[in-house]
């Protein structure tokens, strides 16, 4: 026997796919702002290369964390998004463990309560530029 696909839920204002999971968050609070993901022309390439999503209802409460490959952007052609109700922070870290040393950015986002219903957020991811050993050694302060 055979399992149907679960279903991929795409937002009715963009297009994108929605990340999985992300939906109906908080109890009792519209998912009301779209956050657009998008990654850098030039780091759409890299294998290893992941984008952790984290979203905090509270300073103190991580509700909801998920993965998402590089490589799912190479896939789609519409784009990936979240959605999250007027509250909380949105946590996004690209990680690329490949290289030596491992390349990380993260980019937060503080959402207001009184943000608009229907604002859209965009993220674009760019990744550092790796340095080399001897970069790093020639960067250091003296």
């Amino acid at each position: 026997m055979t399992q149907a696909a679960p279903q991929q839920f795409k937002s009715a204002r963009s297009g994108r796919l929605v990340v999985p999971g992300w939906m109906n968050l908080v109890p009792g609070r519209a998912d009301s702002i779209e956050i657009q993901l998008d990654v850098a022309r030039e780091d759409l390439e890299r294998t290893q290369a992941t984008l952790l999503i984290e979203y905090w209802a509270t300073p103190d409460e991580l509700t909801l964390q998920s993965v998402l490959p590089v490589r799912a952007f190479q896939a789609t052609q519409e784009g990936w998004c979240a959605f999250v109700p007027p509250q909380g922070r949105v946590l996004v870290r690209a990680i690329d463990p490949q290289p030596n040393p491992p390349v990380l950015a993260s980019h937060w986002i503080n959402v207001d309560p009184a943000t608009p219903s229907g604002t859209t957020v965009n993220v674009t991811v760019r990744f550092p530029e790796a340095t080399t050993p001897v970069q790093a050694l020639l960067n250091q302060p003296r």
